[in-house]
């Protein structure tokens, strides 16, 4: 048999697997391996991967993920997040649909020390769903409102899903960082146009909140310095090129911890944390593994070549390829989760968008756009998941039904990116 014709059988094996329940990390690596000695005998077969383990933890690339997860739950324990939420209730809570603004611009906070979208949606789901429904808000609102402002964290620094992109692709983290504050900021003064217009068409459904005082407002700035610097250290470290993403993520850590322990973090709740980072830092590394020996697998057998020829011979314009690439992931995002998306589709449609003479670094926050979108649509949309998992009593049909007014914003801001690309490659160029 061909290495080509064996490389489709092992794509198409693993969507069968993953479409059975078989977790994704298991999936991809047996068929990879299972792939390289069809291709290879069982000796060379296990010197290709057998360094791979160690190779693939000890990159210095892959370093900033721990860190930026270590980031997100000592945030978490260290109370950050009611901070974040207690300034943006203050500032903004006055403001039509004020409550549910604040908490857009809070998950965006969080999200700038977290890096986790599931993680910003539980986190908001037990802390500001509440608030709302206390000040007499539509609960269909409401969960909608918290399954869109996890969303944010796909895309504002340090977002993990970018880290993995540039490491599946081999590109550039800084950039890739970069690349998603403007459309992640368009992505935030959307929503809040959307919960400005919903407040006027239904004023009953977000009523307004007390007036917060100048003091008060003061006041609960004490509580997001910390936020502020991450941010700062992370966003300008990078841009300015004063620090690697590495450097900048470990720089963060440090602010972290000192704030946590300046706000009487004990040894038992930062143990909590470290613990819990160690967790996921294992599954992730796990996957990537076992992407990087698929994709291993996929290059030897020759699939992404041929398909990067056969685009290339096709007789369409390039947009026409792109646009049956959103599509694709718009499918595929009602039925895998963000990385399952990345894993299967980049080794084979990243070379062929590139050499079609797209930017990487552009195609990349598509990608991520998509994938994020694929988290509050139906019927996987992880997102509202969390939001129900966490909140049994509230249907996934109204969370669902409560994301749709946000699709129209993410709808927009895709054409942007498709009309407009500088929206995405300013900031990396002029880094």
């Amino acid at each position: 048999m061909d290495p080509f014709t064996i490389g489709i059988i092992g794509i198409a094996v693993l969507v069968f697997l993953i479409a059975l329940g078989v977790p994704i990390a298991y999936s991809a690596a047996s068929v990879g391996l299972l792939g390289l000695m069809s291709l290879r005998d069982p000796e060379a077969m296990f010197r290709m991967v057998g360094g791979l383990p160690l190779s693939s933890a000890a990159s210095y690339t892959l370093s900033v993920l721990p860190l930026y997860i270590v980031i997100g739950f000592l945030a978490f324990h260290a109370g950050l997040t009611k901070g974040a939420f207690g300034a943006a209730k203050a500032w903004l809570g006055r403001m039509p649909g004020g409550l549910a603004t604040a908490t857009i611009f809070a998950s965006a906070g969080f999200a700038s020390v977290s890096g986790s979208s599931v993680a910003s949606t539980s986190v908001f789901t037990q802390l500001a769903l509440p608030e709302m429904e206390k000040a007499g808000y539509n609960q269909k609102i409401s969960a909608g409102v918290v399954a869109v402002g996890g969303m944010l964290a796909t895309l504002i620094p340090p977002s993990a899903l970018l880290v993995i992109y540039a490491i599946i692709v081999d590109e550039s983290v800084g950039a890739l960082l970069m690349a998603g504050l403007i459309p992640a900021t368009i992505s935030i003064i959307g929503y809040c146009i959307v919960l400005a217009v919903i407040s006027a068409v239904r004023p009953d459904a977000m009523p307004k909140l007390p007036k917060s005082s100048f003091k008060e407002k003061i006041y609960s700035l004490k509580d997001v310095w910390g936020i502020v610097g991450v941010v700062g250290v992370i966003v300008g470290g990078i841009y300015f090129g004063w620090m690697t993403p590495t450097e900048s993520a470990a720089v963060a850590v440090a602010i972290i911890i000192t704030m946590a322990w300046l706000k009487g973090m004990k040894l038992g709740d930062m143990n909590n944390g470290l613990v819990d980072a160690v967790k996921i830092t294992s599954i992730l590394f796990i996957v990537i593994l076992s992407m990087l020996i698929f994709t291993r697998f996929l290059a030897f057998s020759g699939v992404p070549a041929a398909i990067t020829e056969f685009i290339l011979a096709l007789n369409v314009e390039p947009w026409v390829i792109i646009v049956g690439v959103i599509f694709m992931y718009l499918v595929l995002g009602m039925m895998l989760d963000g990385m399952g998306m990345m894993l299967l589709t980049l080794p084979i449609i990243h070379p062929a968008v590139v050499a079609l003479g797209y930017d990487p670094i552009w195609f990349g926050i598509l990608v991520v756009k998509l994938v994020e979108i694929g988290l509050v649509t139906p019927p996987v949309g992880l997102n509202c998941f969390v939001v129900h998992g966490n909140r049994p009593d509230i249907p996934l049909s109204s969370v669902f039904k409560g994301v749709a007014p946000f699709l129209i914003v993410e709808v927009f801001i895709l054409a942007l990116i498709l009309a407009f690309p500088s929206v995405v490659t300013f900031l990396p160029s002029i880094m």
